[in-house]
C-alpha cells in the first residue's frame, strides 16, 4: 500500500478532486498557506498497482509541472472504500504486486552511488576477488562480491529504456563500462604487484587453481547465472523487495571474471584475458538485456507509449543492440564450450584406452596409478577477431605401477600407438614407472 500526497496547484482543486471522486478514491484536504500558488494538498491511500495509473491519470488531466508527488508505504489502511479500491485493482498476475512506473524510477536512480563510492567500492571488490581467486577460496570470492555496487548501474540502464529516461539509461551505461574497466586494470595491477614482489609462488600453475581456471575458458552454461540475476534484479526492484541478495548474484556473474582477466594479463596470457573478458562483457550485456524484457513483460511503459514513436524505437533499439552482442558474444562462449566437451570425451577415451590396454593378459603385472592431460589452444580468427578457441590435448602423462620387471618399453610403445590412432594431431606421451610392492 502507498500513501500519496499532491500539490493542488491554483485552480485545479476541483479537477483533482472530482477526479478521485471518479475513480472512487477516498482522500483528505488540506489547505496551503504557504502562498506559492498552491491551493491544498490532497493525501490518498491507493494498493500498490494503483498508483502509476492514477497518477498517469491526474497528469492527463494538466497536473505535471506544476506540482509534485510524494510517495510514500502506508503499513495499514482501514477504510471500507480502500478495500473495494484493492478489490478493483486485483489481478491474478505479477502487475498486483509491482511498484508504479514513477517509483521504480526512482529506486533505481537511488541505487547507484555516487562516482567516488562507486569507484571505491568497485576498486576494492576487484581486489579483494583477485586475492580470492589466487588463493582458490570461494568464500573470499563471495565477499568480494558481497561488496560490489554494480547492481544500481545494471539496473538503471533497464529502467531507463523502459521508461525512455536517456540521461538514466546512458549514466547506467558509463557507470557499468568505467566500473568493469577499472575491475580489470586495478585486477590487473594488483596481481602484478603479488607476482613482482613474490608474494604469490613466482612458478604457480594458475590453470591448477580451480576458481581461476573455469573463468580462463568460460562455458556457454555461465550466461545462465548473467541472464538469471538480470531478470531477478528486476523482479526484487519492481516489487519492493530488498536487492541486495541479487546484487550478490550480479556481481558473481561479472566481478569474479574480471579480476580473472586482470590476473591473466598481470601473468601475460593473451588467450586466457580474451576469454576472461568476454565472459564479462557477455554477462553484463546480458544482465542488462535481462532487466528490460522482463520490465517490458511485466507492464513497464514510457507513460505515452503508444503515442510516441520515438520512445518505441528506442526500446527496440537498445534491445536489438543487447541481443546482437549477447548472440555474437555467445558464438565465443559456445566454441569453448563445445572445445572443452570434445576435450573431456577425448580424455574419457584415452583413459578408457590404457585400461583396456592393461586389461590385456600380457600386461598383468601394470597397474594404473595416473593419467594427466595437457591442454593446448588453438585461436580461430575472422577478419581479424578472435571468434573461437579450440581446446586439444597436447600432451598425455601415464603413472604406472609395475612388479617383477617386465618389458616397459613395449607397453610405452602400444600406449603411445593406441592414444594417437585416429587422431589428427600426434599427442605425446610421456609414460612414468613406478615399481610397487604387493604384501
Amino acid at each position: 500500500m502507498r500513501l500519496v500526497q499532491v500539490t493542488i496547484p491554483a485552480g485545479m482543486r476541483e479537477t483533482v478532486l472530482d477526479a478521485l471522486d471518479e475513480k472512487g478514491i477516498d482522500y483528505v484536504v488540506t489547505d496551503e498557506t504557504s502562498g506559492r500558488k498552491y491551493t491544498g494538498v490532497v493525501y490518498f491511500p491507493l494498493p500498490d498497482n494503483a498508483v502509476e495509473p492514477v497518477l498517469d491519470y491526474l497528469q492527463e488531466l494538466g497536473l505535471k509541472e506544476q506540482s509534485y508527488t510524494v510517495v510514500v508505504d502506508a503499513e495499514t489502511v482501514v477504510s471500507r472504500q480502500f478495500e473495494e479500491l484493492q478489490e478493483e485493482y486485483s489481478t491474478d498476475d505479477t502487475d498486483e504486486e509491482r511498484i508504479s512506473r514513477q517509483e521504480l524510477h526512482t529506486e533505481a536512480d537511488e541505487m547507484t552511488p555516487t562516482f567516488p563510492v562507486y569507484v571505491t567500492m568497485t576498486l576494492i571488490s576487484a581486489i579483494v576477488a583477485t586475492a580470492g581467486l589466487l588463493l582458490d577460496s570461494p568464500a573470499v570470492v563471495v565477499g568480494s562480491m558481497v561488496i560490489a555496487p554494480l547492481i544500481g548501474p545494471a539496473l538503471a540502464a533497464s529502467v531507463g529504456t523502459v521508461t525512455d529516461d536517456d540521461e538514466m539509461f546512458w549514466e547506467g551505461i558509463k557507470y557499468q563500462a568505467f566500473g568493469l574497466g577499472l575491475a580489470i586494470g586495478g585486477a590487473a595491477i594488483f596481481a602484478w604487484l603479488l607476482k613482482t614482489t613474490n608474494v604469490v609462488p613466482p612458478g604457480i600453475d594458475l590453470s591448477s587453481i580451480g576458481e581461476i581456471s573455469e573463468r580462463f575458458t568460460p562455458d556457454l552454461l555461465l550466461l545462465v547465472v548473467a541472464l538469471g540475476a538480470g531478470v531477478a534484479g528486476v523482479l526484487a526492484l519492481s516489487t519492493g523487495i530488498s536487492v541486495a541478495l541479487v546484487g550478490v548474484m550480479i556481481a558473481a556473474a561479472l566481478i569474479p571474471p574480471a579480476a580473472a582477466a586482470g590476473i591473466a594479463i598481470a601473468w601475460g596470457l593473451p588467450l586466457p584475458a580474451v576469454g576472461a573478458t568476454v565472459l564479462v562483457l557477455v554477462n553484463a550485456v546480458s544482465v542488462n538485456l535481462a532487466g528490460v524484457l522482463t520490465l517490458w513483460y511485466t507492464g513497464y511503459r514510457p507513460r505515452n507509449w503508444f503515442d510516441t514513436d520515438d520512445a518505441h524505437r528506442k526500446m527496440l533499439r537498445n534491445v536489438a543492440a543487447f541481443l546482437v552482442i549477447v548472440l555474437v558474444l555467445s558464438l565465443f562462449l559456445g566454441s569453448v564450450t563445445l572445445s572443452t566437451y570434445q576435450t573431456s570425451v577425448f580424455q574419457q577415451e584415452i583413459r578408457s584406452d590404457i585400461e583396456d590396454t592393461l586389461d590385456q593378459p600380457e600386461y598383468d603385472r601394470f597397474t594404473l596409478l595416473d593419467v594427466q592431460s595437457s591442454i593446448g589452444e588453438d585461436v580461430t580468427y575472422e577478419q581479424g577477431s578472435i571468434v573461437g578457441v579450440n581446446q586439444q590435448i597436447t600432451h598425455v602423462t601415464i603413472t604406472i605401477g609395475y612388479e617383477n620387471d617386465p618389458d616397459k618399453e613395449t607397453l610405452a610403445d602400444t600406449l603411445y600407438e593406441r592414444i594417437n590412432d585416429g587422431t589428427e594431431q600426434e599427442v605425446s606421451v610421456e609414460v612414468r614407472f613406478i615399481e610397487v610392492e604387493r604384501r
